[in-house]
């Protein structure tokens, strides 16, 4: 088992549904499956992440099949680097567990003994997605202090989330693979030019990552038709919601259609 104990950061074993380590800290798996690493004393915030709102709104988002293209292109990357053998690997900000699903299945059409783990600060996130995908392990837990072992992932996937370098570094196994995916120039272009009357491109620049090499960078950009209203859904999942004006958040409700590009980064990093 890969767990490690947030408190100790010693190896934890499962015993039963309870998770423990050495010195007999316990963590019980919830009824969803899932298992809370986050100490009380770690939190900055009582409910720290997405709400219910939020979750469900990106639920309802990707269940409509938009970034069908972006998760099924991640999953067949990933599962091409092991091909011949079992692979643990991390989704870190995981949310409801769209892509920490993908993967789990195209690891294991390669070999069934990989194994695909999933974290978010999200307790409702995190509920949702043990609770629908039982072919992945999840933890409610801080990116910035992973719960893994040292040199226990064969990969890590972040899509989006931030992670501190020490932890990719400690947890990532010598020359394992960290995949990002980050917004090209033109992501969600439409709809940030309905907020801001100045649309900034985004920058494509790499991020540089102490002790990991860059390997590739693959661009992914398409249109996309969004229908009956799913253009407030996709603000909703977004920082720009918090700019967004009420007379733009009702349109979008109303649209039938709001076509608006996506423009994705997927990069590949290989542990030195």
């Amino acid at each position: 088992m890969a767990y490690q104990c947030p408190l100790c950061h010693q190896p934890l074993a499962l015993n039963e549904r309870t998770f423990q380590c050495a010195d007999n800290h316990q963590f019980d798996v919830a009824k969803e499956g899932y298992v809370n690493l986050m100490p009380a004393h770690h939190k900055r915030s009582k409910d720290p992440g997405d709400n219910k709102e939020m979750t469900m709104a990106r639920r309802e988002f990707l269940g409509s099949g938009y970034y069908d293209t972006l998760r099924d292109n991640v999953a067949k990357l990933i599962a091409s680097y092991y091909q011949e053998s079992a692979a643990t690997l991390l989704d870190i900000g995981c949310g409801e567990g769209y892509y920490t699903h993908a993967v789990a299945n195209a690891l294991n059409e390669n070999n069934e003994q990989s194994q695909a783990f999933g974290l978010d600060i999200s307790k409702v996130a995190v509920r949702f997605a043990a609770k629908r995908y039982r072919n992945c392990q999840f933890s409610v837990a801080s990116s910035h202090r992973l719960p893994f072992n040292d040199q226990s992932l064969d990969a890590v996937l972040r899509i989006y989330a931030p992670c501190k370098h020490e932890e990719l570094q400690r947890c990532i196994k010598s020359g394992g693979r960290l995949f990002t995916v980050t917004p090209a120039s033109r992501h969600l272009y439409q709809l940030r030019e309905r907020i801001y009357n100045d649309v900034r491109l985004h920058s494509e620049n790499p991020e540089e990552i102490d002790g990991f090499q860059l390997e590739r960078e693959i661009p992914l950009n398409y249109d996309m038709d969004l229908l009956n209203g799913d253009g407030f859904n996709l603000l909703q999942m977004t920082p720009f919601a918090w700019k967004a004006s009420e007379e733009l958040k009702s349109e979008l409700k109303s649209l039938e259609h709001f076509s608006c590009e996506a423009d994705f980064m997927i990069r590949i990093y290989r542990k030195s």
